[in-house]
């Protein structure tokens, strides 16, 4: 097996970040574990071929949720194929959008959001070529 790269973030609700990230971002939901007092201590969601883990805080090993530190160090990227539309479900969701859809210079269009608990989440999708002949410098 080569390697492969699992992004984990930290939701102190996992059960309903898990649903949200479902419901708003169209991920395939993979489920929540328990531990034995009935505690969820893990979920995970899919995109494509990959997957996303949604891990506890625990303040032992220093990790927290972006909503109580009051910002985020991070965020993840996520190509999709009809990025407005996507862009209006995580809207009727409940996803902060922080920017709109545009198109950028670098060839895609995108657009931010934020979940519940802060996570920062860009989306994208690559522009078409327009087929129109580069102007002479």
């Amino acid at each position: 097996m080569g390697q492969s790269v699992i992004p984990t973030l930290v939701y102190a609700d996992i059960a309903a970040a898990h649903d949200f990230l479902a419901r708003a971002f169209g991920f395939e939901p993979g489920g929540v574990q328990r531990d034995g007092e009935g505690r969820v201590v893990h979920g995970e969601v899919r995109t494509g071929e990959s997957v996303i883990w949604l891990h506890r805080v625990i303040a032992e090993h220093k990790l927290a949720s972006p909503a109580s530190l009051g910002s985020a160090s991070s965020g993840l990227v996520v190509y999709v194929d009809d990025l407005d539309a996507h862009c209006d479900q995580a809207r009727r969701a409940g996803a902060v959008i922080e920017r709109e859809p545009e198109d950028m210079p670098y060839g895609q269009r995108e657009y931010g959001a934020r979940d519940p608990e802060g996570h920062r989440w860009w989306f994208a999708a690559p522009l078409q070529p327009t087929n129109e002949p580069i102007a002479d410098g």
